[in-house]
């Protein structure tokens, strides 16, 4: 009766009828009950719009505080758009989410979806890829209606040796990539070609793509904080040209997209804090090449780490070989310690790769030790 009711309401405003998950949708679900606008804003709405998404199971509250102005729009294609999504395996809650989190996806027209999802096929096997991604990030789809800069800039980034596993990653980890000009993209491309250069680089093409493929954000950060993370870590850590080629083009291309005071901090506090445990200048670059994504930790919270595994019988040369210990909770630290240590665990005999094993692999470890104890 629900559904009767709901495809009669939609020949009663004249729109075209909706794929079946939407009718579905409104037969099982209520759309969330919306904030009522002032009395101004109220005026300028367009009601069928209103009522179209209702239907769909939108949330209209939080569309208005997202970006309302989609809502007094006179020409819109949310049944358009639903049924698109709905062709390509979305179903009502999906399309209901993408709505409400993105709204202005309702003012794409039926020839732009097409082409777009052209183009995004030529990156993904399937549409189910397509779907997952607009799920999670509504925006990455959505958010610029230039299909022809899109085309450009997959043909730009492929022209750098990208693979097409590459470009599946910058989509569905940093789609704003494909939102930026060509220009945009083409400035990082150069300041990166330059630093390879100084450093005497010979293989500037490849020193691009070794970044680019450790570091899929590279592109939706600015150039200023790019250059000034490079020219810091080159001076704090009193880099040759030959050591900066190979820390640029390995784990240290991933922390090039943190922001530059962060990175100044967490580096400087490092340093300060591998030197009160004895460690040299060197034993610091060490660390860094081995694993400088630790440098994503706060300051507070490595320290309190490095506390932990110390105190716990772990000596700091270990740290520095396996640094990957660095990644795991002060609580996970402390509980895997506690049981290593109650079974006369020698850290010094048998390293620390036991720290770094998964849960499941770390309890079965454990339990082959209590065996071997008895």
């Amino acid at each position: 009766m629900a559904l009767t009711h709901v495809l009669t309401w939609l020949s009663l405003v004249k729109l075209q009828p909706v794929c079946s998950c939407v009718s579905v949708y409104r037969r099982y679900h209520t759309a969330p009950s919306d904030a009522p606008p002032t009395a101004a804003d109220a005026s300028l709405e367009n009601q069928s719009l209103l009522k179209n998404l209702r239907v769909l199971g939108v949330d209209v509250s939080m569309v208005r505080r997202r970006q309302p102005g989609v809502l007094r729009k006179v020409l819109t294609n949310e049944c358009g758009l639903a049924e698109f999504l709905c062709s390509k395996g979305a179903n009502h809650e999906v399309v209901a989410s993408i709505i409400t989190r993105f709204p202005r996806a309702i003012t794409r027209s039926a020839e732009h979806l097409d082409e777009r999802w052209r183009l995004w096929r030529n990156i993904f096997m399937i549409d189910a890829e397509i779907i997952k991604i607009l799920h999670r990030s509504p925006e990455s789809f959505f958010r610029s209606s230039d299909n022809e800069n899109l085309e450009k800039n997959v043909a730009f980034l492929s022209s750098l040796g990208l693979t097409p596993k590459h470009l599946h990653r910058l989509v569905t980890m940093a789609p704003r990539t494909f939102s930026n000009s060509v220009e945009l993209n083409c400035t990082m491309v150069e300041l990166l070609q330059s630093v390879c250069a100084s450093l005497g680089g010979t293989d500037c093409e490849g020193f691009v793509k070794a970044i680019i493929s450790r570091n899929v954000y590279i592109f939706i950060r600015s150039t200023k904080r790019v250059k000034a993370n490079i020219s810091f870590l080159l001076e704090a850590l009193r880099l040759s040209d030959e050591e900066a080629l190979v820390l640029l083009q390995g784990c240290g291309a991933e922390i090039l997209d943190l922001s530059h005071t962060s990175l100044k901090r967490n580096l400087q506090n490092l340093q300060v804090k591998l030197k009160t445990l004895g460690c040299s200048e060197e034993v610091v670059k060490k660390l860094i090449f081995k694993g400088a994504t630790v440098l994503f930790i706060s300051s507070a919270t490595l320290n309190e780490k490095l506390n932990c595994l110390v105190k716990g019988g772990v000596d700091i040369k270990w740290i520095v070989e396996k640094p990957k210990v660095l990644d795991f909770s002060v609580a996970t630290l402390n509980q895997r310690l506690h049981e290593l240590n109650s079974l006369r665990y020698d850290f010094d005999v048998k390293g620390i790769c036991i720290l770094d094993l998964s849960k499941k692999r770390f309890d079965a470890k454990i339990e082959r030790l209590r065996v071997f104890e008895e």
